[in-house]
């Protein structure tokens, strides 16, 4: 499966040490240069470190967008890793362009690229059987990356995951 990312789905895995839930479902993850750079830019050293474990491992693969005229639409209305990633998703024909931001979910989707996020791959994961539970990650998110999830899409996603909200 063909898969560009945005920051978020990266930074929030790495942080909760879960980054290996994206490389069960994604062999090859590929970033644009503007994702690379957001990504060097992490405060958290050892966060830094295990997304540079996996560039270095080569499952994080780094690829220029080069659709100058898309990037400079997308550019208008988004941060420059989220209009890079769907540059290069766009320009791959990319099966999946992992994002997590409201705006950027929906330009990819008005591009027809099938969108996922962390909460995506969370699910995709016990699908996989990678954890058990989505509730207790969707937590550790929350005290360890500062991850907002909305209350009505949390009773969601549990109850796409087989599991209650209480």
């Amino acid at each position: 499966m063909l898969a560009v990312s945005n920051t978020s789905p990266i930074s929030n895995l790495a942080y909760i040490g879960r980054l290996d839930l994206l490389r069960e479902q994604f062999p090859v993850l590929w970033i644009p240069l503007a994702v690379r750079a957001e990504l060097a830019a992490i405060p958290d050293a050892s966060v830094r470190q295990t997304v540079e474990n996996a560039v270095q491992a080569g499952w994080i693969s780094i690829r220029p967008s080069r659709n100058s005229a898309l990037l400079q639409l997308l550019t208008a209305s988004l941060h420059p890793g989220e209009a890079e990633a769907i540059a290069l998703a766009f320009e791959m024909r990319a099966d999946r362009v992992l994002i997590d931001e409201r705006d950027g979910r929906m330009l990819a989707r008005q591009l027809s690229l099938p969108v996922t996020g962390v909460l995506g791959a969370l699910l995709g994961a016990k699908q996989l059987k990678g954890i058990t539970a989505v509730k207790p990650e969707i937590e550790t998110l929350r005290r360890q990356a500062r991850f907002f999830i909305d209350s009505d899409l949390e009773r969601e996603v549990l109850r796409n995951a087989g599991e209650s909200a209480e």
